[in-house]
């Protein structure tokens, strides 16, 4: 299940508006009773706070963005330092280079 924020961030961009722009006016909160996540406070200017069947419709997408970050920072890892990447360049060759990035890439796929 995709994380509140990010359905809030796909909510709040579908009605142009950012999370950059409205986090001051939205203050999430988990009480630990094991319900999770949920919004306190909705304070956003021209807009309703979002029900829960209008999160739901952003589920696929959220899990999909989050699914990606994952892939993404497994690949930066993989990746190495822009000095380390350059060091191998410099040593190995850009054929060498491009080949494992173009490996890490096809182990770690987006989805």
């Amino acid at each position: 299940m995709a994380d509140l924020k990010t359905k809030l961030e796909l909510y709040l961009k579908s009605n142009s508006k950012t999370w950059e722009a409205e986090q001051e006016n939205i203050i999430l909160q988990n009480d630990s009773d094991g319900n999770g996540d949920y919004i306190r406070i909705f304070n956003v200017d021209g807009l309703a706070k979002p029900t829960t069947e209008q999160l739901a419709l952003y589920e696929t997408e959220a899990t999909r963005i989050e699914n990606n970050n994952e892939i993404i920072a497994t690949r930066k890892q993989s990746y190495g330092t822009w000095e380390s990447q350059l060091e191998e360049i410099y040593d190995n060759g850009i054929d060498v280079w491009k080949t494992r990035i173009a490996q890490v890439k096809a182990d770690n796929p987006k989805e």
